[in-house]
């Protein structure tokens, strides 16, 4: 019953849901000037002098980066499960595919929407943040990994963006929050998403796929690919959207140290907690990243390179806690299958937090007065606010965050509660066998004997 649902439901889902992608960009989206035709006409009338001020020279490197990381990094992260690494890279593909057309409507509307036109003129910096918007379902999914249908998962990510979108706007733009690499919009929203959905869809007779719940070597290997993709471009990723110059620059190198910081802290605890001292890859692929999450909003402020490696060391030792002591796991019942809670939840709030912090200890001594302008965009209806301000905005930012996640996952859970999306019976959890068609393992070689070893016979000859 459950392959015949499917059968109907995803294809008809990807046509229409694509057919409907089509119509909505032939409405809505167009190409902004600098990637226009008329980019020539432009430059005359900007008084712009080289094609290499086009905002692609500047922002596509770091599009590349992000992208790999959406696609490459995530995507094989959730590669370690033994039996669930197609439905991890692959549901990956196809959610990131369908979420960022999704996204490139979703923030159009909120943020390019030209109100004269009726349209939305998009240009690389847009693709960065639909690729952003992506993450957030993304993270989401590292909670139901092996628990939910291709089709569920289609859900999660329109729900998913759609949320993204609008406490986007209400953190970035109503609450005037910086958030250059997305502590609160995509971390803490993202993992909050994906646990409150996760905890609505409980399933108390999941340890009959226990057997499936684990990895082997090469699973693990697999997802450590992914992992160092993600630790490598994670300065691209904090720093992507950021105003060129300076706040760019700053944002990649405290990214950049505490990644650096978090993996000696993550090595130490995940020593400490062995007997032997031996470390568990499972904080090996994870905890080592959480630096980079917890730096997102403070990533372009004056928190120093100190600052930075404190941020990471610090994180660190928490989110591989996080993994040794599963306490919501054991006192909540909530299945938490990639651990997004340690890595992208608290370290996500924690960096809400520590923006809000650095933010409200800025000062002209360290900034200067249009250092402060910059960075803070103090400028319009927000020129008179202080930084002690600013410094409450930004909690109040990750504080919506937050609950934009719990209530939004809660309530896109009780959705997929309905028995109409062909998820996986609880002794079929995290089994590629039930979605995909998959090879039979390749038969044990025998090994060589010795007269049939053909160096033997030529030290023979010889």
């Amino acid at each position: 019953m459950l392959t015949s649902e499917l059968l109907k439901l995803l294809p008809a889902v990807c046509f229409v849901w694509q057919i409907a992608m089509i119509v909505l960009f032939g409405v809505f989206i167009r190409y902004n000037p600098e990637s226009d035709a008329h980019w020539v006409e432009h430059m005359r009338t900007e008084n712009i002098s080289s094609d290499i001020e086009n905002d692609f020279y500047y922002r596509y490197p770091s599009f590349q980066d992000v992208h790999v990381m959406i696609f490459v990094g995530f995507g094989f992260l959730m590669t370690f499960l033994k039996r669930y690494s197609f439905g991890g890279v692959g549901f990956n593909f196809l959610i990131a595919s369908f979420g960022l057309q999704w996204a490139l409507l979703m923030q159009g509307w909120f943020h390019f929407l030209d109100h004269s036109t009726g349209k939305i003129y998009i240009g690389v910096e847009n693709l960065i943040n639909a690729d952003f918007c992506c993450a957030g379902s993304l993270i989401a999914y590292g909670a139901l990994l092996g628990k939910v249908s291709p089709v569920q998962l289609m859900v999660v990510t329109l729900f998913g963006v759609t949320l993204f979108a609008v406490e986007e706007y209400i953190i970035l733009h109503l609450l005037h929050c910086r958030d250059a690499g997305g502590s609160m919009v995509i971390h803490a929203f993202g993992g909050y998403y994906g646990l409150a959905i996760s905890w609505v869809l409980y399933r108390p007779n999941l340890h009959l796929s226990k057997r499936l719940n684990g990895s082997v070597y090469h699973s693990d290997v697999f997802a450590m690919i992914g992992t160092l993709f993600l630790w490598m471009f994670w300065p691209s990723f904090n720093s992507a959207i950021t105003d060129h110059g300076d706040g760019q620059h700053r944002a990649a190198i405290n990214t950049y140290l505490a990644l650096a910081s978090t993996v000696l802290t993550t090595v130490a605890i995940s020593s400490m907690s062995q007997k032997k001292g031996k470390l568990d890859m499972v904080h090996i692929q994870n905890a080592t990243l959480a630096g980079g999450v917890a730096m997102g909003t403070a990533a372009e402020f004056m928190i120093s390179p100190y600052g930075s490696l404190i941020v990471g060391f610090c994180t660190g030792i928490i989110s591989t806690f996080g993994y040794l002591f599963p306490f919501l796991e054991n006192k909540l019942k909530l299945q938490d299958t990639c651990g997004v809670h340690n890595l992208h939840a608290v370290p996500g709030m924690l960096g809400g937090f520590i923006g809000a912090i650095v933010a409200a200890a800025a000062s002209e001594e360290v900034y200067s007065r249009e250092g402060l302008i910059d960075v803070f965009d103090f400028e319009g209806k927000h020129a008179n606010r202080t930084v002690g301000t600013q410094g409450g905005y930004q909690a109040a930012g990750t504080c919506v965050a937050i609950a934009f996640g719990l209530v939004g996952g809660a309530i896109v859970g009780f959705i997929l509660k309905f028995p109409i999306w062909g998820d996986p019976a609880d002794d079929n959890c995290y089994d590629d066998e039930v979605y995909w068609e998959v090879p039979e393992d390749e038969e044990t070689i025998p090994p060589v004997l010795e007269y049939n070893n053909h160096m033997i016979h030529k030290h023979q000859d010889m």
